[in-house]
This record gives structure tokens, sequence and C-alpha cells, in this order.
């Protein structure tokens, strides 16, 4: 299989499994991974999602053969209509665990989790500008307000190699670690919020987050009190409350 799947508890691992091409992305893979996401979202059982690489890479971009189809107009595998930016739009937190090379589009599914740790000495890069192509799938977006725009104009531009550790403190991930211990600490990290956080919460402020980066803020605020009242109104509020005063582990509803 190009994507493993695993559970640990309430987290779904999902593993990209092209370690020979450094997990380099082809349209299989691509259709098995948010085939993956879409199970790992409607399944109640499921809480947090993490998303790592099989061997040496996260994932070194599109596959070269791939890349060299296109060139030459013979690229024949179908298209899949759900677009990079898929994981925005599912309902659960997705953790990105950047073990090794993050290239390209690689660079853009890492960004496109709700949060991400990296090994420290993981190679980043855009790489697009070394290959005669533009940022796609909207990284040109992504990055600016990740990383701010200078920092954006670097790496787009120049298409150089940084490690995890840089883009860590560009802020690009949470946490940059040693290598060995980064899924381990992805796990953990996920595990938190299945076992502390409301599903239905993480959902909507999924939301607010992803879909208020166009909204002024005067829109945002509204929309945030609006979404407060429907929260006081949900059996999470009345369980955060009552497990906090009474010292215990909340037992938040699934998701159905």
């Amino acid at each position: 299989m190009v994507v493993l799947s695993e559970d640990d508890g309430g987290v779904r691992i999902l593993t990209f499994n092209r370690p020979e091409r450094l997990n380099a992305w082809t349209a299989e893979m691509g259709r098995r991974y948010f085939d993956l996401l879409e199970e790992a979202d409607q399944d109640p059982s499921v809480r947090a999602i993490v998303v790592t690489g099989a061997g040496k890479g996260f994932c070194a971009g599109a596959d070269f053969e791939d890349l060299a189809a296109l060139q030459a107009g013979t690229y024949a595998a179908e298209q899949d209509p759900r677009p990079a930016t898929f994981p925005t739009t599912l309902r659960k937190p997705v953790v990105a665990a950047v073990n090794g090379a993050c290239a390209g589009l690689g660079m853009v599914h890492a960004l496109v989790c709700d949060v991400v740790l990296t090994a420290d000495d993981a190679k980043w890069t855009t790489a697009f500008s070394r290959r005669g192509l533009i940022a796609e799938y909207g990284l040109g977006w992504i990055l600016p307000r990740l990383a701010g725009q200078a920092r954006a104009m670097d790496l787009l531009l120049s298409g150089r190699v940084f490690t995890g550790a840089e883009a860590c403190a560009m802020g690009l991930a949470v946490r940059a670690v040693p290598g060995e211990r980064l899924l381990a600490e992805a796990v953990a990290y996920a595990k938190e919020l299945a076992t502390q956080c409301s599903p239905a919460s993480m959902a909507i402020i999924k939301r607010q987050v992803w879909g208020g980066w166009q909204a002024g803020l005067d829109e945002a605020r509204d929309e945030a009190v609006r979404l407060m009242m429907e929260s006081f109104r949900r059996p999470d509020f009345a369980e955060g409350v009552a497990s906090f005063l009474e010292r215990r582990p909340p037992d938040f509803p699934p998701l159905m």
C-alpha cells in the first residue's frame, strides 16, 4: 500500500509508504491518502490524525516520472477532484510529523495540516523556482501567513534547502525534535487532543482558523460570538465544566 493506516487509541496514523522514492507524490498515493482521511473523519473512534512518512522522507514532492510525463504530454492518471487543501476541510485535527525530506508538493501537504512537528534535521525546500515551476496549490497564500512575507519570498524565490529546526524558528512547525523521538512526540500530542479536547470544539476551531484568514476582525469576532452561544448549549460544554470541577479526565462525545 502506498499509504499505510493504523490506530493507536483514538489516533489514526497515516504513513506515506514509498520509502524507495522518499515518498514522492503520485496520483495513486493522493487518492489513497484522501480516502483514508475521509474514513478517519467519519470514524467516531478516531479523534485525531497523524501523518508521517516511511523511511528517510516525509514527501519529496511530485514524483519525477509523473513530472516527465506531464512535460511530454503523456500523463494519463485520473485527477482526484479533492484539492491539495483537502485536510483543512476535515472536522478532526491533522498533525504532520515531518520526519525527513519535505519538498515542493510535500511541503504543501505538510503545511495544510493543522499542526506540524518536524525532525530538527529534516530537509525542507519549496524547490519550485529551481524546477521552472511556481508556488503551487496555494503555498504562495499559506506561506506568508505562517512565516511572514519576507521569509516566504526568500523560501519561494530561492528554493533553498533549510532544516526542520529553521522551519520551526520561522513558524512552519510548532516543535523540532530529534528524528528518533518525532513520531512518538507527534502521537503523544495527538493523544492529548484525543483524550482532553472536545471533538466538536476542535472541529469548529478548525473552521474558524482556516476559514477566518479571509475575514475581517469584526466579522471574525461576530462569528465567534455566534459560535460561542451555540457551544454553551452542547453537552461538550457541560462535560468540560464538570470534569474540571470533579478533577477527572473529560469524557466528550465523539463526532457522528
